[in-house]
């Protein structure tokens, strides 16, 4: 539906951004897709080839893609900047479920990819699904444990040790405050 009718979408995502012009800054224009070319894939598909698995987690509608040992993830196996290996979990508001994406990742790893395509950036070997469950569990273990600026204080932190060199990047592929209001929406949620 947000393909189609992107307002609501756009809406929401706009207060993340610091408004609509803030949302268009970083991401474009966002355009309604006609809905003649929209296929609702929910997983068991295959498409040109492609298998297609319903893999939520980072968000409630994701899917992923594997054909010739390759596994297009999407967002699913974290953001991380070549060439370093320090790995985010893209965790925004509003679908954030940590037990949803354990399943995911174990769906992924099924396929036996060789290769991961990550949304942020490039390929990755398989063992990107194991550092992006690091990072997710340490990620809600500090939204639980930390409020908003220590969380935001402790991972900025971990980024500068870690890949001193692309601190902005990482930090706008996967913006702090956002990685704490999508653990901490899912934390609420959970009780």
């Amino acid at each position: 539906p947000h393909m189609a009718n992107p307002e609501r979408l756009v809406a929401s995502a706009a207060r993340l951004y610091g408004g609509e012009e803030g949302l268009r800054e970083t991401w474009g224009e966002v355009v309604p897709v006609p809905e003649e070319n929209l296929r609702v894939l929910s997983g068991g598909e295959t498409v040109h080839g492609f298998e297609v698995t319903y893999t939520p987690g980072h968000a409630s509608h994701h899917v992923s893609y594997f054909r010739d040992g390759v596994a297009f993830v999407g967002d699913m196996a974290g953001v991380r900047v070549p060439p370093y290996e320090l790995t985010l979990a893209p965790t925004p508001p509003p679908d954030i479920d940590v037990e949803a994406w354990e399943r995911s990742l174990d769906a992924i790893a099924a396929w036996e990819p060789s290769t991961l395509a990550l949304t942020h950036f490039g390929t990755a070997p398989p063992s990107q699904l194991a550092a992006v469950r690091e990072a997710l569990h340490w990620q809600a273990d500090l939204a639980a444990e930390k409020d908003q600026a220590a969380f935001e204080a402790a991972l900025h932190e971990r980024i500068v040790q870690a890949a001193p060199d692309e601190v902005a990047a990482i930090e706008q592929a996967a913006p702090l405050d956002h990685l704490f209001l999508g653990l901490d929406r899912w934390h609420s949620k959970r009780g």
